[in-house]
């Protein structure tokens, strides 16, 4: 295969070889565009449009597009696009995937095909891990796109609902995928067309696409509000699992939570990342907490408050998995080592933890909408994404998103040297030989970035160098607000930086020295704000005097920075250009090679080489044992390295097995999702049309239709007739609705005459009558908006529900493989069931609400459900209210268990004890 590869070359190289002509194409252009004046120029993008309106196609303006693209970035930020950046640039335009090395200008490449595709008028979103490099690219690239006559926005955090709409309805949109995700699901909670702000998913350029759609694919994007108060269960849990004792396994195959006579509580297996309780620790559970069965359905909260308990102590890990951050659970993204604000474990595990560490439990939350990053990004018509890394998970790419990558050249040869893998048998062996590393690159003045996967490994090393006298810097996750500081200043001259996970930074290391950070220094020197430093910086337009007096402050500092750091950076390539040292593979070897990647930028020398221990994670959970019993037997001591092939091989397999654990985990979700989205489309298509307009006036009457036709048919089964006690039975949820409590009463004899239709049609001519009167009393056009209101707030409130049951529906059918059947295959066929029976409870409860709502014209009527409806006459405001009732000197929520002992929530309870009419 190497040989053929040589003679014929990669797919990437073919590719990029088949792309030639058209590079060329473009080069072509740049002396006739360059003649071009800017008006000139800015003419080309009216005439584009007009061409694509006349029936010509994009890849018909590709070599135009790009080449008035390339020259405009020239004339307006003084960069002119490589021809790399070109092939890159082509490559996103056709739906793929750029692999790009860092340093090799993507954030300019991405301008070409976001230029090109924004003709069409449909928009183009581009895609960012952070809110800083939304903000910096949407400034910088928009000065481009806005001197060609488009229009940029941008989507962060702290953007109002307002400005949302209009960054969506702008040409070209920069933004975080998190914020992407969340406004489609808030879109799709609206209850007016005029809260909308995404106005649909034409084409999206996905930059550091690896981190965003395999990183973040495990866990899903979820919309929560406040559920219920959080009990004291959970501190009672915790106490318990602080008394059991645990054994922890690296790899465990066998039913060692079943062995009696096994001296633990509780088994961690470090692999699976599971926990379970033994037989010893249920049996302490069952007296602890004085319960005859802890698996009996009754004791189902009880048991999941002691798993989640251990859970919490035996797997999640303090500076590793979380921090503690003023009084507060904060977690770290394993990818990126960065804090999560905001973020949240799921099921009650994040409220272990803050049992476990002693801080304010908080309320749990209700989902009210979720989807994953794999179902929202392939709502786009074009994806494409572009990375350092993507070539290891080509397959994925491939499988979920039907992308494929391709592998562009570096615009100057890469000139970084990878060193083999240095193995150790012990970890404080391999730390000596990482410091001694450091040392050696130390005294002769080439700057080190070490890169470790944990706040607690990076701390340790520290420890070490402080005792060496060696002078460096940390950068973890706690003390990530200086992160670009660091970073960017780990290129100077014997600097020496510690570093947990280096994936996706956002800043360029530069040997010698960042200029530009050194500058800022200097304006706060003076006296300068952070706020005015930010704008000095930036690149948004604006008149302020004081933002242009500052941006020549800085432009001159840096400046005077970039020529005083020129022999500095000299001498850093005569030492042999930054060193990277990996103190440990990760799971993924697309990380590891990110962190290599920090190294040799743009033809820059450079040097890596990862030290590793027999006791490393991935070694200890996934290595081979034959590896290891070899070592023993051969006496090898701590601090000498182990230079073997079957090592690094070893390693290697180890990774692949991490990496293909983990695609199953997270085609396992999207299989599961996948489910969910079907039933999400189908709902939020229909919510769709609602809000654009669509007149309810028919599905309504088709609703009552059914619902009577369901209650008579049901009740009717096989039978020819119904009995009266039946038809009782059958009318009764009608009843107070559009019939009165005489109406069509009927004997045993009567109804021996009526068939089914019949019974149906009288119904229906009562209903019929009485929503007649309705529209007649109200108007038309209130009678409309009533309906559009009171079916949608019916369906959010029966689709949140359906969330929380087809979420505790996934955790339990895991267990129907032990009856061989497929558990995908199950909760296909039973969220099928469950979404049918949704549909139809959506039905009784909209028809329901429409004949009991009361409606009224500036005022407020206090009842347990009003729909507040203005119509023409008042204007504005348009909302359904539902309170808490009080019952029998007992105040109910809606969702409250009813107290009469049914079990049925209240909202769904047919007693009479706690209900009155107007509540039937």
């Amino acid at each position: 295969m190497g040989i053929l590869r040589k003679i014929f070359g990669t797919t990437s190289e073919k590719e990029v070889r088949a792309l030639e002509p058209l590079v060329r194409q473009i080069e072509a252009l740049e002396e006739p565009y360059k003649a071009l004046s800017d008006a000139e120029l800015q003419a080309k993008t009216p005439e584009f449009k007009e061409r694509l309106a006349g029936g010509e196609k994009l890849d018909d303006l590709l070599p135009e597009a790009f080449a008035v693209c390339r020259e405009a970035s020239w004339r307006v930020l003084g960069m002119r696009h490589f021809r790399v950046q070109l092939i890159g640039g082509i490559i996103l335009h056709q739906g793929r995937i750029a692999e790009m090395r860092t340093g090799e200008g993507k954030t300019l490449v991405a301008t070409l095909p976001a230029y090109l595709n924004a003709l069409t008028g449909e928009g183009v979103h581009i895609v960012t891990v952070n809110d800083y490099l939304a903000k910096r690219d949407s400034e910088w690239m928009g000065k481009l796109y806005r001197f060609l006559g488009l229009t940029v926005g941008l989507v962060i955090h702290d953007v109002d609902p307002r400005a949302r709409k209009a960054s969506y309805a702008a040409d070209i949109t920069y933004g975080t995928n998190n914020e992407f995700g969340f406004d489609y699901l808030r879109d799709n909670m609206a209850i007016y067309a005029s809260e909308l702000v995404q106005r649909g998913h034409a084409f999206a350029i996905v930059d550091e696409v690896d981190s965003i759609l395999i990183d973040e694919a495990r866990t899903p994007l979820i919309i929560s509000g406040q559920g219920d108060q959080s009990t004291q269960l959970y501190q009672i849990a915790d106490h318990f699992a602080s008394t059991l004792k645990v054994k922890v396994y690296a790899k465990t195959d066998s039913k060692e939570e079943e062995d009696p006579d096994l001296d633990a509580d509780y088994v961690v297996d470090e692999k699976a990342k599971t926990v379970t309780l033994t037989a010893r620790g249920v049996a302490k559970a069952e007296k602890a907490f004085n319960v005859a069965n802890l698996a009996d359905p009754e004791n189902a909260t009880l048991s999941h408050h002691i798993n989640q308990a251990i859970r919490a102590r035996g797997l999640m890990k303090r500076d590793i998995d979380y921090v503690v951050k003023d009084n507060e659970i904060i977690i770290v993204d394993e990818f990126t080592g960065r804090l999560m604000f905001g973020r949240r474990y799921s099921e009650g595990l994040h409220q272990a933890i803050e049992a476990k560490e002693g801080v304010q439990v908080q309320r749990e939350s209700k989902t009210l909408a979720t989807i994953t990053f794999q179902n929202y990004f392939r709502l786009y018509g074009k994806l494409s994404g572009m990375t350092g890394t993507a070539m290891t998970e080509e397959e994925e790419f491939n499988g979920t998103y039907s992308l494929d990558v391709v592998e562009i050249p570096t615009n100057r040869p890469v000139a970084r040297e990878d060193h083999d893998d240095v193995v150790y048998k012990s970890e404080m062996g391999k730390f000596r030989a990482v410091i001694r590393q450091i040392e050696e690159c130390h005294e002769k003045g080439q700057p080190v970035l070490v890169g470790t996967i944990s706040i607690e490994k990076s701390e340790l090393l520290s420890e070490m160098l402080k005792k060496e006298g060696i002078q460096h810097n940390v950068l973890n996750a706690k003390n990530h607000e200086k992160e670009a500081e660091i970073v960017a200043q780990a290129g100077k001259f014997g600097a020496v930086t510690v570093a947990t996970n280096m994936a996706g930074r956002g800043t360029d290391i530069m040997l010698g020295g960042n200029a530009e950070l050194l500058a800022k220094a200097d304006l706060r020197k003076a006296g300068m704000s952070d706020e005015l430093i930010a704008e000095a910086t930036g690149f948004a337009d604006t008149d302020d005097q004081e933002i242009i007096d500052a941006r020549k402050a800085f432009q001159a500092a840096e400046a005077k920075y970039k020529e005083a750091i020129k022999p500095e950076a000299d001498k850093v390539r005569e030492a042999g250009g930054l060193f990277i040292v990996g103190t440990e593979r990760h799971e993924s070897r697309r990380i590891d090679n990110q962190l290599r990647g920090r190294a040799g930028r743009q033809g820059d020398p450079g040097e890596t080489r990862f030290f590793l221990s027999l006791e490393d994670d991935i070694m200890r959970l996934f290595g081979s044992e034959r590896v290891m019993g070899m070592m023993e037997k051969l006496g090898v001591d701590e601090d000498t390295p182990i230079e073997q092939k079957m090592l690094t091989s070893a390693i290697e397999n180890a990774q692949k097995q991490v990496e293909s654990r983990n695609f199953q985990i997270r085609k396992s979700t999207l299989e599961y999702d996948d489910v969910m989205n079907t039933q999400r489309e189908v709902i939020y298509k229909q919510r769709r049309q609602v809000l654009d307009g669509e007149d309810l006036q028919d599905n309504i009457q088709k609703m009552i239709t059914m619902v009577i036709e369901n209650a008579v048919h049901g009740h009717m089964g096989e039978s020819e007739h119904l009995t009266a006690e039946e038809w009782r039975s059958a009318t009764e949820p009608f009843r107070n609705v559009f019939l009165h409590p005489d109406d069509l009463k009927y004997t045993d004899e009567e109804l021996a005459g009526l068939s089914a239709d019949a019974l149906c049609e009288k119904l229906q001519e009562k209903a019929s009558a009485i929503y007649a009167a309705k529209e007649q009393e109200l108007g038309s056009p209130l009678m409309r908006e009533l309906e559009r209101v009171v079916m949608l707030r019916v369906v959010d409130e029966y689709w949140m529900d359906h969330i929380d049951a087809m979420q505790e529906l996934r955790q339990g059918i895991g267990l129907r493989a032990y009856g061989q059947n497929d558990p995908i295959i199950e909760y296909k066929r039973e969220g099928y069931d469950m979404f049918e029976e949704m549909i139809g409870a959506i039905q009784e409860e909209t028809v329901r609400r429409l004949f009991l709502a009361r409606v009224q014209v500036g005022g407020q009527v206090q009842r347990e459900r009003v729909a507040k409806v203005t119509g023409e006459s008042g204007g504005g405001d348009q909302t359904v209210k539902k309170q808490p009732v009080v019952r029998k000197g007992v105040k109910i929520g809606r969702n409250d268990p009813c107290p009469c002992g049914s079990g049925k929530k209240w909202k769904k309870c047919d007693c009479k004890e706690y209900h009155s009419e107007e509540d039937m």
